[in-house]
């Protein structure tokens, strides 16, 4: 199975042609929005956040899903258990990204409004470890990613003027507030990477640590952002799509998957799809997700493990597994 994932990999526009088996892994009840999938070093998983501020592990079918962190110290499972209410999102918490640290289990965790947060190997409480940079406070924090050598953790502010529950007026306002950010374990200090984004969402650093890729969900584009080398510092777009991105993977030293939602108006149905893309932005890959998570519903990320796709959203109540039918 791994030797042809790996073979469809290589040839462009194959994926599409490909029958896939759909299964929905069902959140606890009442639970929606696993925006983000992850697996620890022990290949246990898929972990995902959910809309009531828990971050949660599926155990099994037999077991389903159980609680491993939460980012709120405010939170009370008899008020958010279950709860998609944006208004909770101060007491209960909201995670949008999250990536473990492999080297020393922990899972760094991009909490909308609790900022940059860090749970241990053993999960519960996760701490707090970044608010603001450069004197501002963060308002929307999305996307994360771990460099899987330095430790060095990406990660995003949606926007410095609106929070997660305000997303039609960031759009209405063509909002440029957001931010690219880098924390460092070592020194736990914050460094602003990139300002003047529109709507910074994802972001996923290359296998080689030269380079990292971030999302502008409003602007429909991907930019690239140079660590090292001669344009080390400098950023360009290297790709302007057809929808709005969401979060990006890396997929292996030469990969990544961008979740992406097409909508030509607001009354029009939404198109959730998934692009696969280089580190030059080239698109090699386009999947339509319409069969699995239909038209009503938006893919936030599209994650691949061991030759099958996690499929992430804001509104669904459970995380989408596509596998290969052969």
């Amino acid at each position: 199975m791994l030797f042809l994932f790996s073979f469809l990999l290589c040839f462009p526009s194959v994926l599409s042609e490909v029958r896939f088996n759909f299964e929905q892994l069902g959140l606890p009840s009442t639970s929606v929005g696993p925006t983000s999938s992850e697996f620890d070093s022990l290949g246990r998983g898929p972990y995902t956040s959910i809309s009531d501020g828990r971050i949660v592990r599926y155990d099994g079918s037999n077991v389903g899903f159980v609680d491993f962190a939460f980012s709120s110290p405010n939170r009370s499972p008899r008020v958010c258990d279950g709860t998609n209410d944006p208004n909770l999102g101060h007491i209960c918490g909201r995670s949008l990204g999250i990536r473990f640290y492999l080297k020393t289990g922990e899972l760094f965790i991009a909490d909308a409004y609790r900022g940059l947060v860090v749970a241990g190997p053993g999960g519960g409480l996760a701490t707090t470890i970044a608010t603001s940079a450069e004197g501002q406070t963060f308002k929307f924090v999305d996307g994360v990613d771990v460099d899987p050598f330095s430790g060095h953790v990406y990660f995003t502010d949606a926007s410095s003027r609106f929070s997660l529950s305000q997303m039609s007026e960031a759009i209405a306002a063509g909002d440029k507030t957001g931010r690219l950010l880098k924390y460092n374990p070592s020194t736990k200090q914050v460094t602003v990477l990139l300002k003047g984004l529109a709507g910074a969402a994802g972001v996923a650093v290359s296998s080689n640590s030269t380079y990292v890729l971030v999302t502008e969900f409003l602007a429909k584009r991907v930019r690239k952002l140079w660590l090292s080398g001669p344009k080390a510092n400098t950023s360009e777009v290297v790709v302007t799509l057809k929808g709005r991105p969401d979060k990006i993977r890396r997929i292996n030293s030469r990969f990544f998957w961008v979740a992406m939602n097409v909508r030509n108006s607001m009354d029009t149905p939404n198109v959730p799809k998934a692009v696969r893309i280089n580190g030059d932005g080239k698109i090699l890959e386009t999947l339509s997700l319409v069969n699995y998570l239909g038209r009503n519903t938006t893919v936030s990320e599209f994650n691949e493990r061991d030759s099958r796709y996690y499929l992430g959203s804001l509104q669904a109540d459970f995380l989408g597994v596509l596998d290969f039918l052969v």
